[in-house]
């Protein structure tokens, strides 16, 4: 253990680890028995094929220009509006995994947008799904800030005008989208809250002085390019009065959401704490009534 951050959590390796899969209609009630998390990789694919919840595709207008951002919509089947929760994607655009995650969120009550951010970037003005290898890589890296803040803007604007939402909101990224979920919470103040799948803060940190909503922080104990930047992340907010729950998961790896077969089971039993920490937090932020 790193003693040198007391503020983080490591947390042992069979912490919230479960026996085996609980009955479906006890993960999708909230009844005791092991929560649901989103498919990985391999699996989201035959997750999205068999998901009782409704998924569309939606072409959301960016204001100014004649781009249309293709974006992912999840349903929450419930009776009562649902407050809204953006995923953004990885490095590798808008994925299935992606769209596999925005349907658990779904499962959890949330009405989740998965935009692809690279809509009209690709060759011949397609989006992800027109890039070549590892060519995606380029393109994500070539964004700018204050475009992707545009586009985001856009799709929340777009889903809390839906008659089925509330207008609270919140972000939730991983690894590149990570990141920019972070940076989002520094530029959109009607932001209700943030998480962070190993994903690095602001560069600067008087950024952190606009944030006004709270930081999950979710990392993996093996992954040192992104956790080794997590003290000084915690100090800077800790320092601007801003509220930042940074949790270490031990032996787990990069992307472990994503891979949960890897690091000798530690990326699984990570993906199983951190999706609780997820939900908990979602809910407590985005459901509870404002004060």
């Amino acid at each position: 253990m790193n003693r040198k951050i007391p503020f983080i959590v490591l947390l042992a390796a069979a912490l919230f680890r479960c026996a085996g899969p609980a009955p479906a209609q006890d993960r999708e009630a909230g009844q005791p028995g092991c929560q649901a998390i989103p498919a990985d990789a391999e699996g989201a694919q035959k997750a999205l094929a068999d998901s009782p919840r409704h998924g569309e595709w939606q072409e959301i207008a960016l204001p100014g220009s004649d781009v249309k951002i293709r974006t992912w919509v999840s349903y929450p089947e419930r009776r009562d509006a649902a407050p809204v929760v953006i995923v953004i994607h990885e490095i590798f655009g808008l994925t299935d995994w992606v769209r596999a995650v925005a349907d658990q969120l779904a499962a959890e009550g949330f009405v989740a947008v998965a935009p692809d951010l690279l809509s009209r970037k690709g060759p011949g003005g397609g989006g992800t799904e027109s890039f070549e290898g590892d060519s995606v890589r380029a393109a994500i890296q070539g964004l700018q800030g204050p475009e992707v803040e545009a586009r985001l803007n856009a799709v929340r604007d777009w889903a809390i005008a839906l008659d089925s939402t509330t207008e609270r909101t919140a972000t939730i990224g991983f690894c590149w989208g990570g990141s920019t979920s972070f940076a989002y919470a520094t530029r959109q103040p009607e932001l209700n809250a943030a998480v962070v799948y190993y994903g690095t803060s602001p560069r600067e940190p008087q950024s952190f002085a606009a944030i006004k909503a709270p930081v999950l922080g979710l990392y993996g104990g093996n992954d040192n390019r992104v956790t080794s930047t997590v003290e000084a992340t915690a100090k800077a907010m800790s320092d601007a009065g801003k509220e930042f729950n940074p949790l270490i998961y031990e032996g787990a790896g990069h992307g472990f959401l994503r891979q949960q077969s890897g690091q000798d089971g530690a990326n699984k039993r990570a993906a199983e704490a951190a999706w609780k920490e997820t939900t908990s937090f979602l809910k407590r932020h985005l459901e509870s009534k404002p004060e």
